[in-house]
């Protein structure tokens, strides 16, 4: 099968890079310079496994403006705000014989997909596969092999031949592939799970595991899983899981398959680069409104993040404080 990769991050890379190794023919397409140049320099991309066995394995990368490729499959892996022009500039290799596959965070990408790829072509999911960008060209699988699991599903529910070839590919590679016929309770499993492990680890700066050491995590979880599945529900959506497999799922990923992690909102913040919080629980709060429901956990999740955002950039403005300074205000 032919892939083209749209996003060389983190899990672009990942999932590019393992099927490419299952026997694909594997290209990459992305828009940041630092990470296409370093590749292209190195010859590939440097992959680790839990920061261990650094090697580089060969790819092939371009910005959107120089691919001419016809791919059967498209991967996109990229941030939401970013994702209408990393369409746009690669609109020129799209097709309506291609199929495309997608596992972002949050929602808000299927309304773009749907604008260049044909429905029942279109193919979205949730991948709970930890993953770090360590920098240009350099990614670590987090886990060992096998460890994550995904779940996807057809835009028309309805899988055709195409789709069970891709889920056999995705096999190759162990991500463990769970196709599913219901669309939408797909897609917002993972952002339930995201709205409480993402924000929750980020803004207090702690991997998954710490997270889940806190004697009070089930019940911060359940209040956010609950209220959620309040505003889902009146959305007329039939959930993937259950409010207990949800709660299950956030502990098992947390204690036991990726305890060490940082979530993916975590390293953006981190990085100084904005995060998808108005896609996650945002777009939770966004969706209650529409009902007459205030999501008000969610709602302040959101500003609490906004707000940490803030600091960090108001903080990176201002020069830093002299002795004399600190005290002459003591």
């Amino acid at each position: 099968m032919k892939v083209t990769v749209l996003g060389a991050g983190a899990m672009g890379l990942r999932y590019g890079v393992l099927l490419q190794a299952a026997g694909n023919q594997v290209e990459f397409v992305d828009t940041w310079q630092p990470n296409v140049e370093a590749m292209r320099q190195q010859g590939g991309v440097y992959v680790s496994r839990d920061h261990q066995n650094r090697h580089l394995v060969p790819v092939k990368v371009c910005y959107p403006e120089d691919y001419h490729g016809n791919p059967d499959l498209w991967v996109v892996f990229t941030k939401q705000m970013q994702l209408a022009d990393f369409l746009k500039r690669t609109a020129h290799a799209f097709n309506d014989q291609q199929y495309v596959l997608t596992c972002m965070n949050g929602m808000g990408h299927v309304e773009k997909l749907l604008q260049y790829f044909k429905p029942d072509k279109l193919l979205a999911g949730t991948a709970l596969v930890a993953t770090v960008l360590n920098g240009p060209g350099d990614v670590d699988f987090i886990g060992q092999r096998g460890a994550g699991t995904m779940n996807l599903a057809n835009y028309t529910e309805t899988p055709d031949a195409m789709t069970h070839q891709v889920v056999a590919e995705l096999e190759k590679c162990q991500f463990h592939p769970n196709l599913t016929t219901n669309f939408k309770g797909t897609l917002l499993a993972k952002v339930v799970f995201n709205s409480v492990v993402n924000t929750l680890c980020t803004l207090f700066e702690i991997t998954m595991g710490e997270f889940a050491d806190y004697a009070g995590a089930d019940e911060l979880s359940k209040q956010l899983i609950n209220e959620a599945y309040d505003v889902c529900e009146r959305d007329g959506v039939t959930m993937l899981n259950t409010r207990a497999e949800e709660l299950a799922s956030v502990n098992y990923v947390s204690q036991v398959a990726n305890p060490l992690h940082y979530p993916s909102m975590y390293q953006d913040m981190s990085h100084d680069r904005p995060t998808e919080v108005d896609y996650i629980n945002g777009y939770l709060v966004r969706l209650g409104q529409k009902y007459h429901y205030q999501a008000k956990t969610h709602a302040f999740l959101t500003h609490l993040v906004h707000l940490a955002e803030h600091t960090r950039q108001t903080a990176a403005t201002q020069p830093a404080a002299t002795d004399a300074s600190v005290k002459a205000t003591a």
